[in-house]
This record gives C-alpha cells, sequence and structure tokens, in this order.
C-alpha cells in the first residue's frame, strides 16, 4: 500500500483541459514566457485510455511551471474549452517584454483590447506593464481615470502612453 504520509501538499495549480495539444501548448508557453519549463509527462494506460477515450499511450497529463506557478494541461477530449472568463496575468517591466509577449502569444490567436489577448490553443492572457497598478491605485481619482482611460483605447497596452497620461499636465503629482 501507498503511504502518503511524509508527502508535500501542492498549493493550487490550475489544470488547464485541452483536446489533444497539452504537450504541443505547455511547450510553447514554456518557450515563450521567461523563467518557464516543462515538467512531467503522463501517458495515457488501457484503463485510462478506455474510460476517456483517448488513445493508449498518448500523452494525459503535461505539468508545466511559468514563472513559479505550476500549471497541469490535460489531453481530455473536445467536451470542453476556455473562456475569456478565466485569463493569466503576465506582468512585464520594459515595453520590449510586452511586445514580444504579445506578438509570440497573439500569433494565430486573437487580439482584444485593454492588453488581453487569446492564444492560438483558446486560453486567454492579459499582457499588463508593472507600473500599471501603481498608476491604477494612485490616490488621485484624476490620474486613475486619465490612465484608465488610455487604457480603454488600447488593444497591446504601452507604457509610454500610459505614463503620459498618468502624468498628463495639470493632474497632481503622487506624494
Amino acid at each position: 500500500m501507498l503511504k502518503t504520509g511524509g508527502i508535500k501538499k501542492k498549493p493550487v495549480v490550475p489544470c488547464l483541459w485541452f483536446d489533444n495539444k497539452a504537450e504541443e501548448a505547455a511547450k510553447f508557453y514554456a518557450s515563450t514566457i521567461r523563467n518557464s519549463r516543462i515538467g512531467k509527462i503522463v501517458r495515457y494506460g488501457e484503463a485510462a485510455a478506455k474510460a476517456s477515450g483517448q488513445p493508449a499511450g498518448s500523452v494525459m497529463t503535461v505539468t508545466f511551471t511559468i514563472n513559479g506557478q505550476e500549471f497541469m494541461a490535460l489531453n481530455g477530449g473536445p467536451q470542453f474549452t476556455f473562456s475569456p472568463a478565466v485569463s493569466f496575468v503576465l506582468t512585464c517591466d520594459t515595453q520590449k517584454e510586452i511586445d514580444r509577449l504579445w506578438d509570440k502569444l497573439s500569433e494565430a490567436g486573437e487580439k482584444s483590447v485593454c492588453g488581453w489577448l487569446t492564444d492560438k490553443y483558446g486560453l486567454s492572457w492579459q499582457v499588463v506593464p508593472a507600473v500599471l497598478d501603481k498608476m491604477l491605485e494612485d490616490k488621485d481619482a484624476k490620474r486613475r481615470d486619465a490612465v484608465m482611460d488610455a487604457l480603454l483605447h488600447m488593444a497591446k497596452l504601452d507604457i509610454k502612453t500610459l505614463q503620459e497620461a498618468y502624468e498628463k499636465p495639470g493632474l497632481k503629482k503622487a506624494a
């Protein structure tokens, strides 16, 4: 009998349900997003293949890590798909990083507004500058509103434009 004593409990791990591209997607994310890697790959055995309708020997799950956050990708079949109701936020320090991630993740996907995009696998992402939180948390409502107004007119977020809105003449500087 397998003993469970001493096995460390994992934090919450999002499980992403794919039709049959879990390994491809995990490798794409790990190669696109810095500080990411592929973990374990588990294949369907006979019993699981029979229950799921997936081919025996095909990839069942892939664990991967993006910037310290562990994920699991599951090849579960076409029954379920992703929705923009769940998205993953990628916080970037530079415009160059925003541009690279936006271009790579939206390739063969769909660009949206306010930094949102859907990748070629149907997963939604928000690519945002790290400085945005500070701007939107400013005590001055006029500054927050100016930044939000600028943000609402963008697809891919532009740090310079957001900074210009934040520092617009006539608005108080944060203390």
